[in-house]
This record gives C-alpha cells, sequence and structure tokens, in this order.
C-alpha cells in the first residue's frame, strides 16, 4: 500500500506536518501538526492548522488520526484544535507516561495533573497496528531523542518525527531529560531494517549547509548510505561519541518551555484560574 503524503512546513518552526491519505478510500490521518504561538505576545493562532484544515476538506477527506511522533519541545500542538475541527482520535506513544512524570515535577503541576497519558485518546506501544480506513499503520517505539518517540509505518512510508533528520543533516539531539544517544542508535537501526525503498518523512529541516532549499522526503536506502551522522555502518561508539559531544554544544529550543507544557497534555493548555485566564510557568534553571 502506498500512501499518498501531503506536507505542509512550518518555516517559523521549521516544522512539517503531513496528511497521509489512504488511496482507496477518503480516510486520512495527520502527523505532527502545530498550532502557532508568538512567545514574545504569549498568543496562539490557528493559521498553520486551518490550511490543513482547509486541504482536508477541499479534498473531502475523512480525519480517522491525529498522530504525534512524541512530546515536542520546538512547537506547540494543534490536536485538539483539529479534533474538534475534524474528529479522529489523538494518538501517541505510550511511553507519554514518563515523560508526563518527567516534567510534571520540572513544572511542579501538583496532583492535579493526570500522569496516565488519559488526554490522549490512544497510547501506541511497539508492535501496535491500526487502519486509516483500508490502511495499515504499524508502531515502532523509536526513543532516545524522547522516551516516547515513535515511527510510523504505513505502507511504504515511514513518520519518524525527530529520529531522523534528511541525510545531509544528520540526527536528533538526546540531551533532553529521559534522552539517550545509545537509545537512539538501536532505535535508528530498527527504521533503517526497513526495506531500501521505504520513504523516511522528517519532522523538521534546517537546511544543511550548502542545500537552499527545505527538504523532507528521504528513503531508508539514503539514509543508510548518506547520513552524516548515522550513515556507512558507523558504529554505536563512534555515533554515541559523536552526538553526546555535538549535543554539548547545542542550546535550548526557543518554545521549549511553552511547548512541553502543552504538548504533555495532548495540545490542551493548562487549567484556567478562576477569572478563565490560563497561565504557562517559567521554571527556573531546572532544564
Amino acid at each position: 500500500m502506498t500512501p499518498l503524503v501531503k506536507a505542509f512546513f512550518d518555516e517559523a518552526t521549521n516544522t512539517v506536518s503531513y496528511v497521509a491519505r489512504d488511496p482507496q478510500s477518503s480516510a486520512c490521518a495527520i502527523i505532527d501538526p502545530v498550532l502557532d504561538f508568538d512567545h514574545a505576545s504569549g498568543r496562539t493562532n490557528t493559521a498553520s492548522a486551518d490550511i490543513i484544515i482547509s486541504w482536508i476538506t477541499e479534498q473531502a477527506l475523512t480525519l480517522d488520526w491525529v498522530l504525534e511522533s512524541h512530546v515536542h519541545a520546538d512547537h506547540l500542538s494543534a490536536a485538539p484544535y483539529l479534533q474538534e475541527k475534524l474528529g479522529g482520535k489523538i494518538g501517541i506513544g505510550a511511553n507519554i507516561t514518563v515523560v508526563q512524570d518527567t516534567f510534571g515535577k520540572v513544572f511542579n503541576e501538583g496532583t492535579e495533573f493526570q500522569r496516565d497519558g488519559s488526554q490522549f485518546d490512544a497510547l501506541l506501544s511497539h508492535g501496535d497496528s491500526f487502519n486509516i480506513g483500508q490502511m495499515q499503520a504499524d508502531v515502532l517505539h523509536t526513543p532516545g531523542h524522547t522516551p516516547a518517540c515513535m515511527t510510523y509505518v504505513i505502507g511504504d512510508a515511514a513518520f519518524v518525527g525527530d529520529t531522523l533528520f534528511m541525510p545531509d543533516f544528520g540526527t536528533a539531539r538526546c540531551d533532553f531529560p529521559g534522552g539517550s544517544s545509545a537509545q537512539l542508535y538501536a532505535s535508528i537501526q530498527k527504521i533503517l531494517a526497513l526495506p531500501d525503498e521505504t520513504r523516511i518523512f522528517v519532522c523538521h529541516d534546517y537546511k544543511a549547509p550548502g542545500r537552499d532549499e527545505f527538504a523532507w522526503e528521504t528513503t531508508v536506502g539514503e539514509q543508510k548510505a548518506l547520513n552524516v551522522h548515522i550513515g556507512n555502518g558507523r558504529s554505536i561508539e563512534d555515533f554515541t561519541k559523536m552526538r553526546d559531544s555535538r549535543d554539548a554544544t547545542l542550546g535550548m529550543p526557543k518554545l521549549i518551555l511553552p511547548s512541553l507544557q502543552v504538548n504533555m497534555r495532548a495540545g490542551q493548555m493548562p487549567e484556567p484560574d478562576e477569572q478563565g485566564d490560563v497561565f504557562l510557568k517559567l521554571p527556573i534553571n531546572k532544564i
């Protein structure tokens, strides 16, 4: 089965969201949607999500799933807004509970914040399968960047989240709480074990040096041969040394603090106060 894939690139966060469509029905899934957020003003808007909604409506599609590859640290999720407008279930990896426990403490969320993943409609585990119309989607647990990272294999397409970037840009950072370069190496091997012709769709692109255009589609074969961090059979020892050294030089993503608070709640904002106002926290020296 070859799903029809439509990409939507958000240049403000360098995020690629996707609609994967069953070619034999009207069913589709959205992967990693973006809620626009202005950090300086604290204001959200739905322009990026509305573009996806307009396209799905124009194509007369039915939304079965909104799939999160992980709890993103660089953008807020538009999953609940899309669900409100189009329906479908919101799914994420079952290890979201680990992420919720970790960051529930970081943000001092207290006992009222549920750490059982109940904010999501489906918690998915390695080896699970589900349907998008007549297409079967298979679930790979691919931790390393975060404990809950998932790859969704839909026919000949693999949506890998932040695990891999384009071959000329490499692989995901592993220095967030719960991250592990050794785990990332093992996770990437799961992806590279797929057939060489499998299409890989990455969640971000930053235009590697020497490349003038944004790109987000590659193949397993290209990653195995050309990925600058993991390709050509690089050993786990070389990879972890490179990854850990590189991560030590990286700053935190601009939207990490608002993103984590919202995304661990399946894209919902924290509960409003008695006046109906919503606040996000700014923990000091915690991350």
